[in-house]
C-alpha cells in the first residue's frame, strides 16, 4: 500500500445546509477525527454547462456513427448489385436457397407434431400394462 500524504487541512464538522451536495466524510487516523474536508464551491451553472458540452459531444458522435452506418449500408448495396450483375444465375440460386430455407422454417413452426406428449405417455402405459400382464 503506498504511503499516504499527510493532510494538514482542518475538517469541517458541522452539517451541510439544505440543498447543498453532501460530500463524503473522511476519517483522519492521525488525529482520530471524522469530518468533511473543505469542499470547492458548487456552481449549478458550471455543472449545467459541463453537462451540455457532454450532450453536444454525444450528439456529434451519434451523428458520425449514423453517417458511417449509412455509408456502410450503401456500400453493401452497391456491392450486392455488382455481384448480381456479374453472377446472375448464382445469385438466383442463392436467393432461392435462402427463400426455401425460410419457407421450411416457417412451415415447421406452423405444423403441429404428429404425436403429443400425452399420447406418447399413454402408449408407454399400455406397453407397460401388456408386459406386466404377460409376466403374471
Amino acid at each position: 500500500m503506498p504511503p499516504r500524504k499527510d493532510k494538514t487541512a482542518t475538517l469541517v464538522t458541522e452539517g451541510a445546509k439544505i440543498g447543498e451536495p453532501v460530500p463524503r466524510a473522511i476519517v483522519d487516523t492521525n488525529t482520530a477525527s471524522v469530518g468533511i474536508p473543505p469542499q470547492a464551491d458548487f456552481s449549478a451553472a458550471e455543472e449545467i454547462s459541463a453537462l451540455r458540452q457532454q450532450v453536444d459531444t454525444l450528439r456529434k458522435q451519434l451523428a458520425e456513427i449514423t453517417g458511417n452506418a449509412k455509408a456502410s449500408a450503401k456500400a453493401a448495396a452497391r456491392q450486392t448489385q455488382a455481384t448480381v450483375k456479374l453472377y446472375p444465375v448464382s445469385s438466383l440460386v442463392a436467393v432461392a436457397a435462402v427463400a426455401g430455407a425460410f419457407a421450411f422454417a416457417v412451415a415447421g413452426l406452423r405444423s403441429k407434431p404428429s404425436r403429443t406428449y400425452e399420447s406418447t405417455l399413454d402408449d408407454l402405459r399400455d406397453l407397460y400394462d401388456r408386459i406386466r400382464s404377460n409376466l403374471t
